[in-house]
């Protein structure tokens, strides 16, 4: 379903990604291992269209995705779920959860979705009420992944989905995560736990300074010496 060619991005002068390429088929989880700086949210915003691309070329479900608005991309089904806590604080869970369904013409289902999410993380149907940012760390990841399930996306774009979250907490995300991927949501997920990211992936990538240095499916990466030493400790 994702197609990405031979791309560069960056950011003014600096380039960060240096003539990436990678495949994710449907119904895949993939995962796109590396350091801090290595380019990984750079791939993901270059997919959802937040920056450009230098050269090279992204396909999804067999269009071109270069050039396109952000808006037209999640339009298209893709929808990603961005790194840290991007919720909006002064407004309820509710209105946060609406929000996901925005760009949807079918409402009934764009609800349906939206119900979905909240029986994924029942902890937020008791708080629709409640500000967005009184929230536990893990309460917004929750709320942010709900968010992007009410989209009604046709791939999921996941930034760090378990960062500074505790360890139960962690545990609850990628069990979601593994039910979404069930389900047959492909998913491209971004994740400096190599380790749990690897458990659930069907295939990885891993980047070092803009360059894909190692990449398989997910049993050849944990059994890769350089992965390994540099991820798996």
């Amino acid at each position: 379903m994702l197609r990405i060619d031979n791309l560069t991005a960056g950011y003014g002068r600096i380039e960060v990604l240096h003539g990436i390429s990678l495949t994710l088929g449907a119904g895949q989880l993939v995962c796109l291992l590396g350091a801090n700086g290595a380019g990984k949210t750079t791939t993901l915003n270059c997919i959802s269209g937040v920056i450009g691309a230098t050269s090279g070329s992204i396909e999804f479900d067999g269009q071109r995705l270069n050039g396109l608005a952000p808006d037209r991309i999640v339009a298209r089904g893709i929808v990603q779920l961005p790194e840290g806590r991007a919720v909006f604080g002064s407004m309820s869970v509710r209105d946060n959860l609406e929000l996901g369904t925005w760009c949807r013409r079918d409402r009934a289902a764009a609800l349906r979705d939206l119900d979905h999410g909240l029986t994924l993380f029942p902890i937020l149907r008791q708080r629709l009420k409640q500000a967005a940012g009184t929230l536990s760390g893990g309460e917004q990841q929750m709320l942010m992944l709900a968010r992007a399930l009410a989209a009604g996306p046709k791939l999921l774009l996941l930034d760090e989905p378990s960062l500074g979250l505790s360890p139960v907490a962690v545990e609850n995300m990628f069990g979601v995560i593994v039910r979404l991927r069930g389900a047959g949501i492909p998913i491209l997920l971004v994740e400096q736990n190599a380790r749990a990211a690897l458990d659930v992936s069907d295939a990885g990538y891993v980047l070092q300074n803009g360059e894909i240095v190692a990449q398989g499916s997910a049993a050849e990466l944990r059994d890769n010496d350089f992965v390994r030493e540099a991820y798996l400790g």
